[in-house]
């Protein structure tokens, strides 16, 4: 496997304010949350969107692909999917937005990306501040397959909501819900 070279990194730490709406998308901070450190990280290397970058002019498509590692998902909005179909009556954002590759189309919109779109679920969820192993591993092999020179992989995981935390009896554990944190990484081979 070949080694990868970090490009750039960016983090949203559990301590900061949500990230602000996102256009397109509703009921739930996880899709903010992947775009506004997908944002993050590649302004740190690129500059603005359709700023002057690799491999050219303002505009010209980046051929930088997109990983998303999440042991969670978006479970707030899966919470408002169960909520509707009770209530017999989706609301169609919801199905938009319950694919996860949907928030990395508006990302490689927003940044003219032109590799591989991936989505994977790791067993454990990336602790702040870090991607997880496996996830590093496929943007190595996606790299080696020649279709992007660049990943860019997000680790993003949403607060459990206080209705999903629970001890060992199934009782709630009283403990306040945790909170939303994203760590992306733009790499390439070394």
């Amino acid at each position: 496997m070949n080694p990868l070279r970090t490009l750039a990194t960016a983090r949203w730490n559990p301590g900061d304010p949500p990230p602000p709406p996102l256009p397109g998308f509703t009921a739930s901070t996880f899709n903010p949350l992947v775009a506004a450190v997908a944002d993050r990280c590649l302004t740190a290397h690129h500059g603005a969107p359709g700023a002057p970058g690799e491999p050219g002019t303002p505009g010209e498509p980046r051929r930088t692909g997109l990983l998303l590692a999440s042991a969670s998902g978006d479970r707030a909005t899966a919470l408002a999917i169960d909520a509707g179909a009770e209530r017999h009556r989706m609301p169609p954002l919801l199905f938009f937005q319950s694919n996860p590759n949907a928030v990395l189309g508006h990302v490689a919109a927003r940044w003219g990306l032109t590799g591989p779109v991936v989505a994977i679920s790791p067993l454990a969820a990336a602790v702040p501040g870090e991607v997880p192993p496996d996830a590093l591993e496929l943007a190595a092999m996606l790299l080696a397959d020649g279709d992007a020179d660049q990943i860019l992989v997000i680790a993003a995981e949403q607060a459990e909501p206080a209705t999903e935390q629970a001890g060992q009896d199934g009782q709630a554990t009283g403990e306040a819900p945790g909170a939303d944190h994203a760590t992306a990484v733009l790499v390439t081979t070394a």
